[in-house]
């Protein structure tokens, strides 16, 4: 299981994901993701996270795929819950969900939730 500290700091990768899928983070997606932080308890911690990844341009693709295998790794948490309407909320922001966006967000819960059943059968499967 991962650290709730490493589980937050993947929040803040998968944030930047979501505001870079365009290109470029539009002000509104920025502001937006402040906001949003403002009431989170580990917001400064997501922000920080955040704020490496656009610092460094890590490739958004490659960080997609490492924030599922964190999430997966992890497991369940009512924190996903969050990110879902926070990733909503960011890419609402600016001029509405592109097609993309929405793609990341479907997928995003999709895949862990295929990962999440999958582990629940090999589970079955070794102690059947």
């Amino acid at each position: 299981m991962v650290s709730r500290d490493r589980l937050y700091q993947t929040f803040g990768e998968l944030l930047y994901v979501i505001a870079m899928t365009d290109g470029v983070i539009q002000k509104e997606e920025f502001e937006t993701l402040e906001e949003i932080l403002k009431g989170h308890p580990m917001g400064k911690d997501i922000k920080w996270s955040f704020d490496y990844e656009n610092e460094n341009q890590n490739d958004v693709e490659t960080l997609y795929k490492k924030v599922i295998e964190v999430f997966s790794d992890h497991g369940p948490d009512e924190e996903y819950d969050v990110m879902i309407y926070a990733l909503t909320k960011i890419a609402e922001a600016s001029k509405g969900i592109s097609a993309n966006e929405e793609e990341i967000i479907t997928n995003f819960s999709k895949e862990l939730l295929e990962r999440f059943k999958n582990d629940i059968e090999k589970i079955k499967e070794k102690y059947s």
